[in-house]
């Protein structure tokens, strides 16, 4: 009788144990979080790593809620823009109706942005990028955060330096997008406000790639400021994308193009594809060409040597810090979801305290500290440039902002 009760005991124990189990995992809330990467398109050489460190921010971000015993966890679902501004608002609906996303991470062009945007306005979509820079979006109370500098910061920092190197006239050039409009612009005003003279040609459309009018007037500019001030005190300023590789195959049969210093925007530097190409990375050598690159800050986060080697080894990209902002916003998303009761129930509460979050965390990019307009506050820039290592073209840190 007695064994007998023992072993009913023991059921019931086992029975008791493994319902508390089941209820326990019964009341885990997943959250999904959507990425909106460019991964086959212009610029993948930012979407790449950022699926990445949106992958490892998973793991870390999860595995630090089930040790606080928090019942939330997160999930993810990456989607491939193509850098596409269509196609992104496609993606972003149907993150939204298909997969009840009600947070994204992305897109990384200003473009893009401005077009999804609206649809983020009207549905309550709390929306993260970490590469837009265009002024144009740096609007109070809107469903959009940015994580990295804007075109005001980094296009004064750009002017600034050429103008520190001597340049009394620049000749601007962009592709015709809201991002790179916006640092052609924020450079333009910046070289002016320090004294110097500029020009800047009307951006060239977005596809296609045919430079030959570009270049027939940049051609121009440049034979007649070299006139007035000499080759060494003039440089061309280009805002684009990938396609900096054509233009740049295209630029280096013509002597008079060479004969300047060339500088560029974040949208090109570390561009993998203008490696494919000896002939662009060899004109971007010989005319000291560089461009910047969001600075991490000088006292490195303790995780930054795991999270790096990881997203290399993983994807053979060198992640930058507009790569790393990605693994810095999934941790400010999880902490203003777990750390603020009723937050996804308000989205005005929520936008308030994810800004109060953002202003009090310390991630990979540093002080993650948001102004008004709820973009990224201040930061530093690395030049990178493109050299040739014994007949190797690569890209190379080859100075810092002013």
């Amino acid at each position: 009788m007695k064994k007998q009760l023992f072993f009913l005991i023991l059921a019931i124990s086992i029975i008791s144990s493994s319902c508390k189990k089941d209820n326990a995992a019964a009341t885990i809330q997943t959250i999904k979080i959507g990425g909106l990467f460019s991964l086959t398109g212009n610029w993948s050489s930012l979407g790449i790593p950022s699926q990445e460190a949106m992958k490892l921010g998973l793991i870390d971000v999860n595995a630090y809620l089930e040790e606080k015993g928090s019942n939330i966890r997160f999930s993810t679902v990456v989607y491939d823009t193509e850098l596409d501004t269509t196609l992104a608002k496609n993606l972003i609906t149907r993150a939204f109706t298909t997969q009840n996303v009600k947070y994204i991470i992305g897109p990384q062009s200003s473009a893009e942005v401005g077009a999804v945007l609206p649809y983020a306005n009207a549905n309550n979509i709390l929306v993260v990028s970490q590469g837009s820079t265009a002024s144009s979006l740096a609007i109070p109370n809107d469903a959009v955060f940015r994580f990295c500098p804007g075109d005001a910061v980094e296009g004064r920092a750009m002017a600034q330096t050429m103008y520190a190197q001597g340049k009394q006239a620049i000749i601007t050039l962009s592709r015709d997008d809201a991002g790179n409009r916006g640092l052609q612009q924020s450079v333009g005003s910046s070289f002016t406000t320090l004294g110097g003279q500029v020009t800047a040609i009307a951006p060239y459309p977005t596809s296609g790639n045919d430079y030959t009018n570009l270049l027939s007037q940049l051609r121009t500019l440049i034979q007649q400021y070299t006139a007035t001030y000499g080759a060494n005190q003039v440089g061309v300023y280009l805002a684009s994308f990938d396609e900096c590789k054509d233009i740049f195959q295209s630029a280096i049969t013509d002597p008079v193009f060479s004969s300047v210093n060339w500088y560029g925007g974040d949208g090109i530097v570390l561009s993998s594809v203008l490696l494919t190409s000896n002939a662009a990375a060899n004109f971007a050598a010989t005319t000291h060409f560089f461009a910047p690159n969001f600075g991490l800050p000088l006292t490195p986060n303790p995780k930054l040597d795991a999270i790096q080697t990881a997203i290399r080894t993983n994807t053979g990209y060198e992640p930058d810090a507009y790569t790393f902002a990605v693994y810095d916003a999934m941790w400010v998303i999880a902490k203003t979801v777990t750390s603020y009761s009723n937050v996804t129930s308000n989205f005005s509460k929520l936008k308030s305290d994810f800004a109060n979050e953002a202003n009090q965390h310390y991630g990979i990019t540093g002080p993650t500290v948001l102004n008004a307009n709820g973009d990224r506050d201040s930061g530093s820039f690395d030049y990178f440039g493109v050299v040739n290592d014994n007949g190797v073209y690569k890209w190379k840190l080859v100075g810092k902002s002013l």
